[in-house]
Protein backbone atom coordinates (compact mmCIF):
# COMPACT_ATOMS: atom_id res chain seq x y z
CA UNK A 1 0.00 0.00 0.00
CA UNK A 2 1.29 3.19 -0.96
CA UNK A 3 1.56 6.27 2.05
CA UNK A 4 0.73 9.56 1.59
CA UNK A 5 3.22 10.88 4.21
CA UNK A 6 2.82 14.41 6.28
CA UNK A 7 5.16 15.88 4.10
CA UNK A 8 7.42 14.65 1.48
CA UNK A 9 11.22 16.39 0.62
CA UNK A 10 11.98 13.72 -2.07
CA UNK A 11 9.55 15.80 -4.34
CA UNK A 12 11.51 18.85 -3.85
CA UNK A 13 15.01 17.84 -4.12
CA UNK A 14 14.00 16.02 -7.70
CA UNK A 15 13.23 19.45 -8.74
CA UNK A 16 16.31 21.13 -7.68
CA UNK A 17 18.69 18.89 -6.72
CA UNK A 18 21.39 19.74 -9.08
CA UNK A 19 21.47 23.13 -7.98
CA UNK A 20 21.59 22.03 -4.82
CA UNK A 21 24.54 19.46 -5.30
CA UNK A 22 26.38 22.46 -6.81
CA UNK A 23 26.05 24.57 -4.31
CA UNK A 24 26.96 21.81 -1.72
CA UNK A 25 30.60 21.29 -3.97
CA UNK A 26 31.34 25.05 -4.36
CA UNK A 27 31.18 25.17 -0.37
CA UNK A 28 33.45 21.55 0.19
CA UNK A 29 36.15 23.07 -2.57
CA UNK A 30 36.59 26.35 -0.63
CA UNK A 31 37.54 24.31 1.69
CA UNK A 32 35.35 27.01 3.84
CA UNK A 33 32.93 25.59 5.97
CA UNK A 34 32.21 27.35 8.88
CA UNK A 35 31.26 30.88 8.26
CA UNK A 36 32.71 32.12 5.41
CA UNK A 37 30.92 34.25 2.42
CA UNK A 38 28.51 31.82 1.84
CA UNK A 39 26.82 32.30 5.18
CA UNK A 40 27.44 36.09 4.67
CA UNK A 41 25.69 35.83 1.00
CA UNK A 42 22.69 33.62 2.94
CA UNK A 43 22.77 36.34 5.29
CA UNK A 44 22.22 39.34 3.04
CA UNK A 45 19.29 37.27 0.53
CA UNK A 46 17.43 36.48 3.70
CA UNK A 47 17.34 40.21 5.23
CA UNK A 48 16.27 41.83 2.00
CA UNK A 49 13.69 38.54 1.45
CA UNK A 50 11.89 39.59 5.27
CA UNK A 51 13.05 43.29 4.72
CA UNK A 52 15.51 43.88 7.63
CA UNK A 53 18.93 45.97 7.29
CA UNK A 54 20.49 42.97 9.76
CA UNK A 55 20.32 38.93 9.47
CA UNK A 56 22.81 36.79 12.36
CA UNK A 57 22.09 33.24 10.76
CA UNK A 58 22.52 30.20 13.61
CA UNK A 59 22.04 26.73 14.07
CA UNK A 60 19.05 26.15 15.01
CA UNK A 61 15.66 27.88 15.59
CA UNK A 62 15.73 27.36 19.46
CA UNK A 63 19.66 28.84 19.26
CA UNK A 64 17.61 31.92 17.46
CA UNK A 65 15.25 32.46 20.29
CA UNK A 66 17.99 32.06 22.79
CA UNK A 67 20.38 34.10 21.57
CA UNK A 68 17.38 36.84 21.13
CA UNK A 69 16.52 36.82 24.72
CA UNK A 70 20.11 37.10 25.68
CA UNK A 71 20.66 39.76 23.42
CA UNK A 72 17.93 41.92 25.24
CA UNK A 73 19.59 40.73 28.51
CA UNK A 74 16.54 38.54 29.86
CA UNK A 75 17.28 38.19 33.75
CA UNK A 76 15.57 35.81 36.54
CA UNK A 77 13.59 39.09 37.68
CA UNK A 78 12.45 39.09 33.85
CA UNK A 79 9.09 37.34 32.23
CA UNK A 80 8.37 37.05 28.97
CA UNK A 81 4.69 36.62 27.52
CA UNK A 82 3.86 33.78 25.36
CA UNK A 83 1.72 30.70 24.11
CA UNK A 84 1.31 27.31 25.89
CA UNK A 85 0.04 26.14 22.25
CA UNK A 86 3.25 25.63 20.49
CA UNK A 87 6.68 23.77 20.25
CA UNK A 88 8.59 23.78 23.62
CA UNK A 89 11.43 26.15 22.28
CA UNK A 90 9.46 29.16 22.80
CA UNK A 91 8.83 28.50 26.30
CA UNK A 92 12.16 26.36 26.83
CA UNK A 93 14.64 29.26 25.71
CA UNK A 94 13.18 31.61 27.99
CA UNK A 95 13.35 29.42 31.05
CA UNK A 96 17.36 28.61 29.71
CA UNK A 97 18.08 32.41 29.49
CA UNK A 98 17.18 32.79 33.06
CA UNK A 99 13.92 34.34 32.33
CA UNK A 100 10.39 33.32 33.49
CA UNK A 101 7.75 32.57 30.87
CA UNK A 102 4.38 33.46 31.54
CA UNK A 103 1.60 31.90 29.05
CA UNK A 104 -1.93 33.17 27.88
CA UNK A 105 -4.62 31.20 26.37
CA UNK A 106 -4.75 30.94 22.41
CA UNK A 107 -7.70 32.33 20.60
CA UNK A 108 -9.06 29.09 19.29
CA UNK A 109 -9.68 30.12 15.64
CA UNK A 110 -6.33 30.62 14.86
CA UNK A 111 -4.08 29.13 17.64
CA UNK A 112 -2.19 32.23 18.04
CA UNK A 113 -1.95 34.17 21.11
CA UNK A 114 -5.33 35.71 22.61
CA UNK A 115 -4.21 38.91 22.37
CA UNK A 116 -7.09 40.59 24.44
CA UNK A 117 -5.74 38.48 27.46
CA UNK A 118 -2.03 39.91 27.53
CA UNK A 119 -2.68 43.34 29.39
CA UNK A 120 -4.28 41.06 32.28
CA UNK A 121 -1.04 39.30 32.87
CA UNK A 122 1.68 42.33 32.24
CA UNK A 123 3.35 42.98 35.55
CA UNK A 124 6.22 45.57 36.01
CA UNK A 125 8.68 42.45 35.64
CA UNK A 126 7.44 41.59 32.03
CA UNK A 127 10.49 42.62 29.53
CA UNK A 128 8.95 40.61 26.26
CA UNK A 129 6.19 39.16 24.60
CA UNK A 130 7.23 36.14 22.12
CA UNK A 131 4.13 35.74 19.39
CA UNK A 132 4.31 32.89 17.65
CA UNK A 133 3.03 32.79 14.21
CA UNK A 134 1.60 29.18 14.59
CA UNK A 135 1.39 26.70 11.17
CA UNK A 136 2.13 30.39 9.37
CA UNK A 137 -1.14 32.10 10.19
CA UNK A 138 0.47 35.65 11.07
CA UNK A 139 -0.39 37.04 14.65
CA UNK A 140 -2.50 40.43 14.74
CA UNK A 141 0.39 42.27 14.50
CA UNK A 142 -0.75 45.91 14.44
CA UNK A 143 -2.28 44.74 17.57
CA UNK A 144 0.00 43.17 19.55
CA UNK A 145 3.23 46.26 18.44
CA UNK A 146 0.03 48.74 20.26
CA UNK A 147 0.57 46.65 23.44
CA UNK A 148 4.33 46.93 23.24
CA UNK A 149 4.46 49.83 22.85
CA UNK A 150 2.06 50.87 25.70
CA UNK A 151 4.04 48.64 27.76
CA UNK A 152 7.18 49.50 27.04
CA UNK A 153 7.88 45.78 25.93
CA UNK A 154 10.17 43.72 23.16
CA UNK A 155 8.39 41.60 21.13
CA UNK A 156 10.22 39.27 19.58
CA UNK A 157 8.62 37.14 16.78
CA UNK A 158 9.10 32.88 16.56
CA UNK A 159 8.86 32.67 12.97
CA UNK A 160 9.58 29.27 12.90
CA UNK A 161 6.51 27.98 10.90
CA UNK A 162 6.01 31.07 9.19
CA UNK A 163 8.63 32.05 6.77
CA UNK A 164 7.17 34.19 4.22
CA UNK A 165 4.23 34.91 5.98
CA UNK A 166 2.88 38.61 6.34
CA UNK A 167 0.55 40.88 7.88
CA UNK A 168 -0.77 43.89 6.49
CA UNK A 169 1.88 43.28 3.36
CA UNK A 170 4.42 43.27 5.66
CA UNK A 171 6.71 40.25 6.16
CA UNK A 172 6.68 38.55 9.44
CA UNK A 173 10.24 38.84 11.65
CA UNK A 174 10.42 42.38 10.45
CA UNK A 175 7.51 43.96 12.37
CA UNK A 176 8.83 43.20 15.70
CA UNK A 177 12.10 44.24 17.46
CA UNK A 178 13.48 40.94 16.42
CA UNK A 179 12.26 38.44 14.36
CA UNK A 180 13.47 33.95 14.75
CA UNK A 181 13.70 31.61 12.08
CA UNK A 182 14.31 27.95 11.96
CA UNK A 183 15.18 26.09 8.69
CA UNK A 184 14.41 22.63 10.68
CA UNK A 185 14.14 20.59 6.80
CA UNK A 186 9.98 20.79 6.67
CA UNK A 187 9.44 24.48 7.34
CA UNK A 188 8.29 26.28 4.57
CA UNK A 189 12.24 26.97 4.14
CA UNK A 190 14.30 24.46 5.44
CA UNK A 191 17.74 23.37 5.23
CA UNK A 192 18.81 19.53 4.90
CA UNK A 193 19.51 19.62 8.75
CA UNK A 194 19.41 22.16 11.34
CA UNK A 195 19.46 26.00 10.67
CA UNK A 196 18.16 29.23 11.90
CA UNK A 197 18.66 32.89 11.76
CA UNK A 198 17.53 36.01 13.50
CA UNK A 199 16.24 39.50 11.70
CA UNK A 200 16.32 42.81 13.37
CA UNK A 201 16.73 46.58 12.30
CA UNK A 202 19.00 47.11 15.46
CA UNK A 203 22.63 46.92 14.70
CA UNK A 204 23.26 46.90 18.19
CA UNK A 205 21.26 43.68 18.80
CA UNK A 206 22.83 42.14 15.69
CA UNK A 207 26.23 43.23 16.52
CA UNK A 208 25.73 41.01 19.94
CA UNK A 209 23.57 38.01 18.51
CA UNK A 210 26.68 37.82 16.21
CA UNK A 211 29.48 37.37 19.68
CA UNK A 212 26.93 35.66 21.25
CA UNK A 213 26.77 32.97 18.42
CA UNK A 214 30.80 32.25 18.73
CA UNK A 215 31.03 31.72 22.45
CA UNK A 216 30.81 35.95 23.31
CA UNK A 217 34.30 36.40 21.21
CA UNK A 218 34.96 39.54 20.61
CA UNK A 219 38.13 38.60 18.90
CA UNK A 220 40.59 35.26 17.99
CA UNK A 221 40.38 34.12 21.70
CA UNK A 222 39.41 36.91 23.53
CA UNK A 223 35.95 36.57 25.33
CA UNK A 224 33.57 39.04 26.89
CA UNK A 225 30.33 36.91 28.05
CA UNK A 226 29.40 33.09 27.81
CA UNK A 227 28.03 32.42 24.49
CA UNK A 228 27.20 28.94 22.98
CA UNK A 229 28.38 27.77 19.15
CA UNK A 230 25.87 28.64 17.33
CA UNK A 231 26.93 28.86 13.76
CA UNK A 232 25.78 27.70 10.61
CA UNK A 233 27.47 25.29 8.17
CA UNK A 234 28.48 27.20 5.04
CA UNK A 235 26.61 23.71 2.86
CA UNK A 236 23.58 24.51 4.88
CA UNK A 237 24.10 28.48 4.36
CA UNK A 238 24.45 27.25 0.62
CA UNK A 239 21.56 25.19 0.30
CA UNK A 240 19.37 28.03 1.83
CA UNK A 241 20.49 30.53 -0.79
CA UNK A 242 19.29 28.35 -3.33
CA UNK A 243 15.75 27.55 -2.26
CA UNK A 244 15.13 30.94 -0.98
CA UNK A 245 14.59 32.08 -4.57
CA UNK A 246 11.57 29.49 -5.09
CA UNK A 247 10.15 30.09 -1.28
CA UNK A 248 6.97 32.53 -2.84
CA UNK A 249 6.31 29.69 -5.46
CA UNK A 250 6.07 27.26 -2.71
CA UNK A 251 4.13 29.41 -0.50
CA UNK A 252 1.63 29.66 -3.74
CA UNK A 253 1.49 25.78 -4.07
CA UNK A 254 1.34 25.67 -0.12
CA UNK A 255 -1.74 28.19 -0.79
CA UNK A 256 -3.63 26.75 -3.49
CA UNK A 257 -3.24 22.93 -1.32
CA UNK A 258 -5.41 24.89 1.41
CA UNK A 259 -7.59 26.13 -0.74
CA UNK A 260 -8.34 22.43 -2.57
CA UNK A 261 -8.48 21.18 1.16
CA UNK A 262 -11.03 23.54 2.24
CA UNK A 263 -13.41 22.46 -0.89
CA UNK A 264 -12.80 19.30 -0.48
CA UNK A 265 -13.69 19.02 2.96
CA UNK A 266 -16.20 21.57 3.21
CA UNK A 267 -19.10 19.40 3.37
CA UNK A 268 -17.53 17.11 6.09
CA UNK A 269 -19.39 17.06 9.15
CA UNK A 270 -17.61 16.37 12.33
CA UNK A 271 -14.32 18.49 11.63
CA UNK A 272 -13.69 21.92 11.96
CA UNK A 273 -11.51 23.85 8.74
CA UNK A 274 -8.93 26.10 9.80
CA UNK A 275 -9.53 29.86 9.27
CA UNK A 276 -8.15 31.67 6.10
CA UNK A 277 -6.03 34.48 6.92
CA UNK A 278 -4.57 36.40 4.41
CA UNK A 279 -1.11 36.90 4.26
CA UNK A 280 -0.67 32.79 5.79
CA UNK A 281 1.44 30.30 4.08
CA UNK A 282 -0.07 27.17 5.28
CA UNK A 283 3.35 25.12 6.72
CA UNK A 284 0.48 23.05 8.18
CA UNK A 285 -2.96 22.69 7.40
CA UNK A 286 -4.50 21.82 10.61
CA UNK A 287 -7.99 20.79 11.01
CA UNK A 288 -9.82 19.93 13.95
CA UNK A 289 -12.05 16.72 15.25
CA UNK A 290 -14.38 17.24 17.57
CA UNK A 291 -15.87 15.07 20.83
CA UNK A 292 -14.67 12.52 22.16
CA UNK A 293 -16.39 8.63 22.08
CA UNK A 294 -16.56 6.66 25.23
CA UNK A 295 -13.53 8.61 26.45
CA UNK A 296 -11.42 8.29 23.71
CA UNK A 297 -9.91 11.10 21.58
CA UNK A 298 -11.83 11.33 17.85
CA UNK A 299 -9.32 12.65 16.88
CA UNK A 300 -6.93 9.89 17.84
CA UNK A 301 -9.14 7.23 16.24
CA UNK A 302 -9.53 9.17 12.96
CA UNK A 303 -5.93 9.76 12.91
CA UNK A 304 -5.28 5.21 13.54
CA UNK A 305 -7.86 5.22 10.99
CA UNK A 306 -6.02 6.93 8.32
CA UNK A 307 -3.08 5.21 9.07
CA UNK A 308 -4.42 2.63 8.38
CA UNK A 309 -5.85 3.71 4.75
CA UNK A 310 -2.33 4.85 4.28
CA UNK A 311 -3.17 8.61 5.03
CA UNK A 312 0.09 9.49 7.39
CA UNK A 313 -0.90 12.80 9.53
CA UNK A 314 0.89 14.73 12.96
CA UNK A 315 -0.28 16.20 15.55
CA UNK A 316 0.87 19.60 16.65
CA UNK A 317 0.62 19.45 19.75
CA UNK A 318 -0.93 16.60 22.16
CA UNK A 319 -0.17 18.63 25.27
CA UNK A 320 0.17 22.46 26.01
CA UNK A 321 3.55 23.54 27.66
CA UNK A 322 1.79 24.47 30.98
CA UNK A 323 0.98 20.74 31.58
CA UNK A 324 4.61 19.71 30.21
CA UNK A 325 6.31 17.98 33.51
CA UNK A 326 8.90 20.65 33.45
CA UNK A 327 6.04 23.46 33.34
CA UNK A 328 3.13 21.45 35.67
CA UNK A 329 4.04 23.11 38.75
CA UNK A 330 3.32 26.89 38.04
CA UNK A 331 -0.04 25.60 36.44
CA UNK A 332 -3.31 23.42 36.19
CA UNK A 333 -5.43 21.91 34.11
CA UNK A 334 -8.07 23.99 32.74
CA UNK A 335 -5.94 26.86 32.71
CA UNK A 336 -5.53 27.17 29.51
CA UNK A 337 -9.20 25.85 28.34
CA UNK A 338 -8.72 26.95 24.81
CA UNK A 339 -5.51 25.19 24.94
CA UNK A 340 -6.07 22.24 26.34
CA UNK A 341 -9.49 21.52 23.76
CA UNK A 342 -6.77 21.84 20.71
CA UNK A 343 -4.18 19.83 21.92
CA UNK A 344 -7.14 16.73 21.93
CA UNK A 345 -8.87 18.22 18.96
CA UNK A 346 -6.23 19.32 16.17
CA UNK A 347 -4.95 17.14 13.08
CA UNK A 348 -2.82 18.30 10.62
CA UNK A 349 -3.08 16.48 7.46
CA UNK A 350 -0.22 16.01 4.76
CA UNK A 351 0.84 19.49 3.40
CA UNK A 352 3.82 20.61 1.32
CA UNK A 353 3.97 22.05 -1.97
CA UNK A 354 4.00 18.93 -4.69
CA UNK A 355 1.59 17.42 -2.28
CA UNK A 356 -0.81 16.23 -6.10
CA UNK A 357 -4.67 16.68 -6.95
CA UNK A 358 -4.57 13.13 -6.38
CA UNK A 359 -3.38 12.21 -3.31
CA UNK A 360 -5.17 15.28 -2.06
CA UNK A 361 -8.74 14.03 -3.12
CA UNK A 362 -7.45 10.44 -1.85
CA UNK A 363 -6.81 12.27 1.48
CA UNK A 364 -10.26 13.76 1.28
CA UNK A 365 -11.78 10.69 0.93
CA UNK A 366 -10.35 8.75 3.79
CA UNK A 367 -11.23 11.54 5.93
CA UNK A 368 -15.05 11.30 4.69
CA UNK A 369 -14.48 7.43 5.09
CA UNK A 370 -13.08 7.21 8.56
CA UNK A 371 -15.77 10.30 9.92
CA UNK A 372 -18.81 8.08 8.25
Amino acid sequence: MKTIPPFDLSRQFEQIGTEINQAALQVLASGRYIGGRFVEDFEQQLAAYVGTSECVACNSGTDALYMALRAIDITQDDEVITTPFTFIATAETVSSAGGTPIFVDIDPATYNLDLSQIEAVITPKTKAIIPVHLFGHPVDMTALMAIATRHNLIVIEDCAQSSGSQWNNQQVGSIGHIGCFSFYPTKNLGACGDGGAITTNDPTIAKRLRVLRDHGRTDVYYHEEFGLNSRLDGIQAAILSVKLPYLNQWIEQRRAIANRYQELLGAVKGIILPQSVKGCTWNQYTIRVESQIEGESVRDRLREDLKSKGVLCNVYYPLPLHLQPIYRSGYSPGQFPHSEKAAIEVLSLPMFPELTLDQQQEVAAAVKACLA
